[in-house]
């Protein structure tokens, strides 16, 4: 039999759980034909790699990722790949470029534009999240699979005010996920600090999820952090269970050991006893965000395109100021990585305490004034 790729004495791994081994791989038209002893099958393997020492094993899935803007750019992201990241599980938190309208697909490209990489320019006219991975299809070298961003469902349904849901609009949302997940798509995302969806309750979450009972789709949850992170966890599992979804928390996180402990027992008594309960954990410090997060929520009503305007006036700041009183990581320790305009380049690398130092206003005045002159 010919191959085109033998890998040859490999450690190998193979993502069942059972115990590593020596053995051989055999690829042939994008697809491994044969494992175990291949020796005498090398003369004809078009390319031989010699892995003695190595490792093989399945390419790695990434299951919280913010590649969406990136995957339309970059055929192969070797960031990811060169880790051995080949599928990247997309739509997270809630937000995302698909499902989106004609009335609001630029104001999705703004506020995902410190996040996720694409101009209004990168836009080709896609509505559904069918549409959206139609355009990836066949433009990247990773495997993707897609959830459902609440946000941007709500939005379409119910535009980015805080009103509670009419039954007209739910009906819409639920339709909207029937019609995700018959696509192909694996579950919802929310995030429930970002935009819009901050305004959802767990009443209109459960009867939102519930509709994707029959696909067996996961409610993957950014979950309300602002509010502690126990409590978050806690109402994801009272909305899976709810709705009889699997519960997975994305990038749980704690503040100190005492809290780790607490959230760690309740998930170990409680959680994996009320609904089926995963989690996963980036292997860095926690926090990574666009900087718009830490305003009131009030500056959201109106969408992305109407903060620079809320930002101006002098109730959002007040309110502004208050938050920034008792909001769990001080500027100290918010480092501003990225902006949008060509001078924003003179305070990347600063923490948001120093660019309020040296602007010499108070911290919600400069912090707003920045967002505003960045376009967020």
């Amino acid at each position: 039999m010919f191959f085109d790729l033998l890998i040859r004495g490999a450690k190998l791994i193979d993502g069942t759980g059972a115990p590593a081994r020596r053995a051989d791989v055999a690829i042939a038209r994008e697809r491994i034909l044969a494992v175990g002893d291949l020796a005498a099958e090398a003369a004809s393997a078009a390319r031989v790699i010699d892995a003695a020492g190595l490792v093989a094993a399945p390419g790695f899935i990434d299951v919280h990722t913010h590649s969406d803007g990136w995957l339309c750019k970059i055929p192969n992201l070797v960031a990811k790949t060169s880790q051995g990241f080949t599928t990247e599980v997309l739509m997270s938190d809630g937000i995302s470029y698909a499902p989106v309208s004609e009335s609001n697909w630029r104001q999705w490209f703004v506020y995902l534009r410190a996040l996720n990489g694409l101009e209004l320019s990168d836009y080709s006219g896609w509505r559904t999240i069918a549409d959206y991975m139609a355009v990836l299809d066949g433009r990247t070298a990773q495997n993707v699979a897609a959830q459902i961003p609440y946000a941007n469902l709500r939005v379409l349904a119910a535009g980015w005010g805080r009103a509670p849901l009419d039954d007209t609009q739910t009906n819409l949302m639920r339709r909207a996920v029937e019609q995700a997940m018959d696509a192909g798509a694996v579950g919802i995302s929310t995030g429930l600090d970002y935009v819009s969806q901050c305004f959802a309750t767990i009443d209109e979450l459960v009867e939102v999820c519930s509709a994707m009972h029959s696909w067996g789709g996961i409610y993957a949850t950014h979950v309300r952090y602002k509010k502690g992170t126990l409590g978050g966890v806690r109402e994801a599992v009272e909305i899976g269970r709810r709705a009889d979804v699997p519960v997975h928390i994305s990038h749980l996180k704690a503040g100190s050991t005492a809290e780790a402990d607490e959230i760690l027992s309740y998930i170990d008594r409680v959680a994996v006893n009320e609904v089926d309960f995963s989690f996963d954990v980036y292997p860095y410090l926690a926090g990574s965000t666009m900087l718009h997060y830490i305003l009131p929520y009030e500056a959201w009503e109106d969408g992305p395109l109407g903060v620079p305007a809320k930002l101006v006036r002098q109730d959002i700041r007040a309110k502004f100021a208050t938050l920034l009183e008792i909001f769990p990581a001080p500027l100290e320790r918010i480092v501003l990585a990225w902006g949008a305009s060509k001078s924003s380049t003179q305070y990347v690398g600063q923490t948001a305490a120093d660019y309020v130092a040296r602007s010499g206003k108070r911290a919600a005045d400069a912090l707003a004034d920045l967002l505003i002159a960045e376009n967020l």
